[in-house]
């Protein structure tokens, strides 16, 4: 049995190989310095102080990357949880106040506790019920949303709303307040952003290699940050009325009872929670698990669920909002060489000089600027490709997208993210309602039956031989049913029908109930009821049921068999 310092000791550390240090560390430092911008607007879009988005990218950090499932995953504040939070905390307190910092901290232990909890329970699995077009479309959604919200910081118009409605009515009732040279800023960042970001191979690779091009892209919005606030200085920008993040509180976080709500208030915040943490488990497992693929590493949802669980629960009591795995922090970090999480250690490094060293440095900076940065990121979430690809091949999954998106737009993050998953579910069931039942025959010569329909196979004219495509359940009984019946009209010679049983995983007492009544109509109309292939699992829930104690006919181990033993007194017919 391992010892106490071998189990609080992450294998990953105690295997750990100095020729890894170099490439860890630069990756490390690599994403300290490109995220601060980044850390700095995700705080500032929570409705927190800019240096929040510093502090969440210290604690956190640490206890994932000693924790977590992942080697190079890269967690952090991240725009979706940002957003999720100022949505969760908007009707509870004002943006910024005392109360309104600690019921972030607040939310964040929340969500870290569901998550922890979910890992304990083993509910891994549970992230396979987020359809891809539920996800990409509330995510879609999320990031129109966050970029219509920052237009706020460009235009210094108090713009407020839970929807896209709310937002453009806002802006249209204040927009006297409108300030040019805000408005200047703002575009000007926003504009030279965009163009680093989607026009990059013409803007920097037509003068410098592929490899400087790369890292000329990613320094870009650093070099803009210290030019911004070389400026501000130097132009007076803060007497001109341009709202600058001022002086950023010096040292580290600090120990901190989060608030403590009343029981109404906590009720109301706890399916905010929840969805944030359904949301934070996703796309943070995708993240994790895709990295883990290409580089041949094992992934373990549930330690995930563990590791991320245990960073925003410490966050909590550490001045931090919610944290996640970060899609753009993760990637560079990737790119930049990371091995282990020692890379993770140093960008928390980074972090700390940063609140240490740097906090009267940062003061000039406008807020115009962090709000363009958010909005130049986001613009690569809003994800139609996933929308036209889900239009052509699965239509039902395209109306998950547009219920998430069109949802989350109109009702805001919460709200749309449940209509996206009902409409999601209601498909599913819509679609095991609907089961596929074959009329099967032989193909010639061979032991294999295939759908009449798709091949030239041989068929009996006393044999009815149906493939049921589903487990029978209360959705699709009536369903099966119906259509066995209709079938047993189409051929009224065959006395003897056979239900290949080989994809059916379960029947629930509704599906046995079903079969139970077939079996007495068919024989009353002298045919009998037969099964094939009846799995193992499916056998043991049916075997003393009416369903074999009173069956008309019997039960074969393979299809071949019924028909060798039922088609004896008949001639094929082909």
């Amino acid at each position: 049995m391992p010892s106490i310092a071998a189990r609080l000791i992450p294998t990953w550390l105690r295997q750990y190989q100095l020729s890894d240090l170099p490439t860890d560390v630069i990756a490390g430092l690599v994403v300290g310095v490109l995220v601060i911008p980044q850390s700095l607007g995700y705080a500032v879009l929570a409705g927190l102080p800019p240096v929040y988005g510093l502090y969440a990218a210290i604690v956190p950090v640490i206890v994932y990357a000693w924790i977590g499932s992942s080697n190079i995953q890269a967690v952090g504040p991240v725009a979706i949880t940002a957003i999720m939070t100022a949505s969760s905390l908007h009707p509870y307190a004002a943006q910024g106040s005392q109360q309104y910092l600690l019921m972030a901290s607040l939310l964040s232990l929340m969500v870290g506790v569901l998550l922890w909890l979910a890992g304990q329970l083993k509910l891994g699995w549970i992230m396979q019920f987020i359809s891809r077009g539920v996800s990409a479309g509330f995510i879609s959604g999320a990031a129109i949303l966050i970029f219509v919200s920052q237009l706020k910081y460009l235009t210094a118009i108090p713009i407020a709303g839970n929807g896209l409605l709310g937002y453009l009515s806002s802006m249209q009732m204040y927009a006297q307040q409108l300030h040019p040279p805000t408005l200047l800023i703002g575009m000007t960042a926003f504009a030279l952003l965009v163009a680093n970001r989607y026009a990059s191979k013409w803007v920097w690779q037509s003068w410098l290699s592929s490899a400087y091009a790369k890292w000329a892209e990613r320094l870009f919005p650093l070099i803009l940050l210290g030019v911004a606030i070389l400026l501000s200085i130097g132009l007076h920008w803060t007497t001109n009325g341009v709202a600058t993040i001022g002086s950023i509180p010096q040292g580290l976080p600090t120990f901190t009872l989060p608030y403590v709500p009343n029981f109404d208030e906590a009720l109301n915040l706890l399916p905010s929670a929840g969805l944030m943490a359904l949301i934070i488990f996703v796309s943070s497992s995708s993240v994790a698990n895709n990295y883990a693929r290409l580089r041949g590493e094992a992934f373990d949802a549930n330690r995930e669920l563990t590791g991320l669980g245990l960073a925003n629960m410490a966050g909590g009591f550490f001045q931090s909002f919610t944290v996640a795995g970060g899609f753009s922090r993760t990637a560079i970090n990737a790119d930049s060489g990371a091995k282990t999480p020692v890379a993770s250690l140093m960008t928390v490094v980074v972090m700390i000089a940063a609140l240490i060293a740097f906090g009267n440095a940062l003061a000039p900076l406008p807020y115009a600027l962090l709000g363009a940065t958010i909005m130049a990121s986001i613009i690569g979430l809003v994800d139609m490709t996933t929308f036209k690809s889900a239009w052509q091949r699965d239509r039902l999954d395209a109306a998950s997208f547009m219920a998430a998106f069109v949802g989350v737009l109109i009702f805001g993050l919460n709200t749309g993210l449940v209509i996206g998953l009902m409409v999601s579910f209601a498909s599913l069931i819509w679609q095991s309602s609907k089961p596929h039942v074959a009329i099967v025959g032989q193909l010639a010569g061979t032991g294999h039956f295939r759908n009449i329909n798709r091949h030239n196979v041989v068929t009996f004219s006393n044999l009815l031989m149906l493939r049921i495509d589903e487990s029978i359940f209360f959705g699709n009984s009536e369903s099966v049913h119906r259509r066995v019946v209709q079938a047993t009209q189409q051929y009224p010679k065959a006395h003897e029908i056979i239900l290949i049983m080989s994809a059916v995983n379960h029947i629930d007492l509704t599906g046995q109930e079903m079969l139970i009544s077939l079996n007495q109509e068919l024989l009353v109309q002298n045919k009998h009821l037969n099964f094939s292939f009846i799995k193992g699992p499916v056998m043991d829930i049916i075997e003393h049921t009416p369903i074999i104690t009173e069956l008309s006919g019997h039960v074969y181990l393979s299809t071949m068999d019924a028909v060798n033993a039922l088609k004896d007194t008949y001639s094929p017919i082909t």
